[in-house]
C-alpha cells in the first residue's frame, strides 16, 4: 500500500472515531436531560397522579408496595421521556448539520417543535380514546356482575399501552417530511406501499383496543387518515425539493 493510500485509510478511521465520540457525546447530553426531567416528574408524581385518576369514577388499589414504586418510576419516567424528545430531536440534528444543505438545516430545525407538539397530541387522542372509549365499553361489559376493582400498576399499564402508541404514531407526519428533505423517503414509495401500511396500522388498532370491531374501526381510522396526511406532507417536501433542484440546475 503506498503512502498515499495508507493516508487516505488514516483519515477515514479518524473521521469515523471523530462522528462516534462526538455521538457519544450528544448521547450523553440528552441522558443527562433525560436524569433531569426523570427527577423533575418524581417530584411531581403526587400531581401527575391525580391528573390522570380524576377522569375516572373508580378507586384504585396499591396490593403492594412495589406498584407505589412502580407508579414513582413510571409517572417519572413519562415526564423524562416527553421532556427529552425535542433534546433527542435536536442532538440528532445537530449530528447530521454538516451534510445538510443551508435550506435543509433551516428547514429541518423546524421539525423539532412540530415534533414535539405532535407527540403531546398524539398522547392526548390515546387519552381520550381510553377514558371516552375503551373504559365505558369495558365497563359496560360487567353489567353489575362483578365488584370491579383495578390495581394501580394494572390500570396504569393498560393506560400507557393504549396511549403510547397514538404518541409514536402521530410524530409520523413529521418523519415523512424529514426523511423526504433528506432524499432517504419519497411519496411514491409511500404510495406504492400503502396497502402494507394500512395493514399494520390497523393491527395495532386492533392490538391496543378491546375485541370490538366498532372500536377497532374507530380507532385504525384516524391513523390511517395520519399515514394519508403523511403522503400529502412528503408530497409537498418533494415537489420543493425537486424545484429547487431544477432551479439550482438551470
Amino acid at each position: 500500500m503506498s503512502e498515499d493510500q495508507q493516508q487516505i485509510e488514516s483519515d477515514k478511521e479518524m473521521n469515523l472515531v471523530g462522528h462516534l465520540s462526538e455521538l457519544r457525546n450528544r448521547l450523553v447530553v440528552t441522558a443527562v436531560f433525560f436524569v433531569i426531567f426523570f427527577i423533575v416528574g418524581f417530584i411531581y408524581v403526587k400531581e401527575i397522579y391525580w391528573f390522570f385518576v380524576n377522569d375516572i369514577d373508580l378507586e384504585l388499589t396499591a396490593i403492594s408496595p412495589t406498584e407505589i414504586i412502580w407508579i414513582y418510576f413510571s409517572m417519572a419516567g413519562l415526564v423524562a421521556i416527553i421532556g427529552t424528545i425535542p433534546i433527542l430531536a435536536y442532538q440528532i440534528w445537530a449530528f447530521i448539520k454538516p451534510g445538510l444543505t443551508p435550506h435543509e438545516r433551516k428547514s429541518s430545525l423546524a421539525y423539532i417543535p412540530a415534533l414535539f407538539l405532535l407527540f403531546i397530541l398524539g398522547l392526548v387522542f390515546g387519552y381520550v380514546v381510553f377514558i371516552k372509549l375503551i373504559m365505558p365499553f369495558l365497563l359496560s361489559l360487567n353489567d353489575d356482575m362483578f365488584n370491579i376493582m383495578f390495581t394501580v400498576d394494572k390500570y396504569f399499564k393498560f393506560l400507557l399501552r393504549v396511549t403510547m402508541p397514538f404518541a409514536a404514531l402521530f410524530e409520523l407526519p413529521i418523519i415523512a417530511m424529514f426523511l423526504t428533505s433528506l432524499g432517504i423517503l419519497t411519496p411514491d414509495f409511500m404510495i406504492k406501499n400503502r396497502k402494507y401500511a394500512y395493514f399494520i396500522l390497523i393491527v395495532i388498532g386492533v392490538l391496543i383496543t378491546p375485541p370490538d370491531f366498532v372500536l377497532q374501526i374507530i380507532v385504525a381510522v384516524p391513523l390511517v387518515i395520519l399515514f394519508e396526511i403523511s403522503v400529502q406532507l412528503s408530497k409537498i417536501v418533494y415537489r420543493k425539493k425537486r424545484k429547487k433542484h431544477e432551479e439550482f440546475m438551470e
